[in-house]
């Protein structure tokens, strides 16, 4: 028996595209409403996994041009479109369709590379089942435009859920299909000027809709359609894929699909088809990106949450480009792992995106920087797998702003994760410190002589327990002289009422260099309002989502020379004129800054002079000049320069 549901999405198309709505799902707990999904409880292998690794990979990959191929070929003038050109020809004759072929995965080992995913320390595996480009991984009886039929002439998504299989990993695939109807919408455009102006490109051509689409409709350009026609369409194609290859994990690229109602109810489809296979207990993680209550798993693209969420939840982000890019140097290892530990530490996972080439190999410094993460894992692994959160995630000056699009941050060995395991508390922290000793003021004595009582302190790789000291000041630890490694310090401790000591509220200090600079950046700076925060834009940190004139940022500075310093500012804005406020101490400067190239081009603008009288602390704050006429901008750093 199937159950089938009639949104009002869906009664609007009955009445104004004459739509046959089906959206039936398969039976069990499970409906397609909000108030049924509070019934879901994510399963344990996800709150045990913590790692997992993701294989964003496809078409998109053969030009190694990065993200967003398929659709910056048809935007006129842009890099893509340019390199296009010269090497594939017109996107009126040659466009996306015919790079599709060209991908052939030729050397392609999933078996080879899961075994080293599973090493590297993977709990689960996530394969990309199609991307904004409307070509599907999977075995599509519905979408000729798949890789059996196409390109490769493989099912990938079930070559790699075999060797996921083989390795014990549980499996997922995510969909960007979604937000595949308003974005490829470019297609159907043509040049302005040039030779083929006016001439349509290839996604004009009404034999390539089924690739393309069909034009959209006016004003329909949010990231997931209001078309009811796709939203059907949508429905159907993604059902396919969960009714056929029994996932554990699905993630869509956007929030809950279609304004929630469409979306539920595949939802509810994925986990009644997970519980009549295990039982009438679901085990499936649904991961999007839109606050769950519980209902599903809350995804940050390339950000983190900023503290405990009582729900898990998982960031996604990858070592490079998304799509495998020439131009792109990947991140190090020890990004890896203090993004890993800090997401753990506040009840997150990491779902990582390794880099695949065209056929489907590694370049050379990825696969060694897996084994380098093989060897991390295996020491410190017990903090991190079947962990839970203590009672803080940690302490240190370095807090990660919550949010997509912040990933990047300068941790050292005084910022202090912390992990469970029953009784057991792992303090990991993200560097080695000087001087062999590390001091964990979480775990102060407290005047309740109950609280803090410690046993017992091991170092995660080394044998033996270490000699600690315990003041109201904090945990001191005497650390080995040999290190365990130089990315983390990871310590073992037991004892009795372990609870954290309160701490007193305090600013990252931001320190002169060698010339007596000061540069203050988005990554320092706290934030003073509800929606500003760090954000990512063009490979920079910088402070965006400034639309309100009340909200501002500060910095404290120290001052070891004082005297007369010039101010200049780093900013990107899409507005002409935008004025704003620098203050030090009791001097300040006013700025009006030109329009950049758009918001991920930064410019940097030399602002003006202030005197400083004294050395020691300063506040430095960055205002609206005028809250009346405030223009947005996005603000990479400050920096204060001395004149003498």
């Amino acid at each position: 028996m199937k159950i089938k549901y009639l949104t009002s999405v869906v009664a609007t198309a009955l009445s104004t595209a004459c739509l046959a709505a089906d959206l039936s799902i398969a039976p069990g707990p499970f409906t397609g409403t909000q108030n049924s999904l509070t019934n879901y409880a994510c399963p344990e292998w996800f709150r045990d996994a913590k790692f997992g690794i993701w294989a964003h990979w496809g078409p998109q990959a053969v030009p190694m041009e990065g993200d967003w191929y398929a659709r910056k070929m048809y935007q006129e003038g842009s890099d893509v479109y340019k390199d296009h050109l010269a090497r594939y020809g017109h996107p009126s004759t040659n466009g996306w369709k015919d790079i599709i072929p060209l991908w052939k995965a030729e050397h392609w080992d999933p078996d080879k590379l899961m075994a080293l995913y599973k090493k590297a320390g993977a709990k689960y595996f996530v394969s990309m089942g199609t991307h904004h480009d409307n070509f599907f991984l999977w075995n599509s009886p519905s979408h000729r435009w798949n890789s059996v039929n196409l390109g490769p002439h493989r099912d990938v998504v079930a070559d790699w859920q075999n060797a996921a299989k083989k390795n014990g990993l549980p499996f997922g695939v995510s969909e960007h299909l979604a937000a595949s109807f308003t974005w490829f919408q470019d297609s159907h455009g043509a040049d302005k000027s040039g030779p083929m102006a006016g001439v349509p490109y290839d996604g004009g051509n009404s034999n390539n809709w089924d690739l393309y689409h069909f034009p959209a409709k006016p004003g329909d350009n949010q990231w997931c359609s209001n078309d009811p026609r796709w939203q059907q369409q949508w429905f159907n194609e993604i059902k396919e894929l969960v009714d056929n290859y029994h996932l554990d994990l699905l993630y869509s690229d956007s929030q809950v699909p279609f304004g929630n109602e469409v979306g539920l109810i595949q939802i509810a489809n994925f986990y009644n088809a997970s519980a009549a296979s295990h039982d009438g207990k679901c085990q499936a993680v649904y991961n999007c990106k839109q606050p769950s209550g519980g209902r599903w798993v809350q995804d940050y693209e390339r950000g983190v949450n900023g503290g405990i969420n009582p729900n898990p939840w998982q960031t996604d982000t990858s070592i490079g480009d998304w799509f495998y890019n020439k131009h792109w140097k990947y991140q190090p290892l020890s990004w890896m792992v203090t993004m890993l530990v800090d997401i753990v530490s506040k009840n997150g996972n990491l779902l990582l995106n390794v880099v695949l080439r065209p056929d489907g190999t590694l370049d050379p410094e990825v696969e060694t920087m897996l084994h380098e993460l093989a060897d991390w894992t295996a020491v410190n692994g017990e903090a991190i797998y079947g962990s839970r959160p203590w009672l803080v995630y940690g302490e240190g000056a370095v807090k990660a702003k919550g949010g997509m699009f912040s990933e990047n941050f300068k941790y050292s060995a005084k910022d202090i994760r912390f992990t469970t395991q029953g009784k057991t508390l792992y303090a990991i922290a993200l560097g080695w410190p000087e001087e062999n000793k590390l001091l964990i003021r979480s775990l102060a004595k407290t005047e309740d002589l109950k609280q803090n009582e410690i046993k017992r302190v091991e170092l995660l790789g080394s044998i033996g327990k270490l000699k600690f000291t315990q003041t109201a000041e904090g945990l001191l630890v005497e650390l080995p002289e040999k290190k365990t490694n130089a990315i983390t310090c990871s310590l073992r401790i037991t004892g009795n009422n372990l609870k954290p000591a309160a701490l007193p509220a305090t600013a990252a200090l931001v320190t002169p260099d060698a010339q007596g600079q000061l540069l203050l950046t988005a990554d320092d700076a706290t934030l003073h309002g509800e929606k500003i925060k760090l954000e990512e834009q063009g490979g920079k940190s910088n402070i965006g989502f400034w639309d309100n004139p009340q909200e501002w940022v500060s910095w404290t500075a120290k001052i070891s020379r004082p005297g007369k310093y010039k101010i200049t500012a780093t900013v990107a804005t899409a507005y002409g004129n935008a004025a704003f406020v620098v203050e030090a101490g009791d001097q300040s400067v006013a700025a009006t800054v030109a329009r950049t190239a758009g918001w991920d081009k930064f410019s940097t603008t030399e602002l003006g002079v202030v005197e400083i009288k004294q050395s020691g602390n300063l506040t430095v704050n960055v205002k609206a000049k005028d809250e009346a006429n405030w223009l947005a901008i996005n603000l990479n750093s400050i920096r204060l320069t001395p004149t003498e």
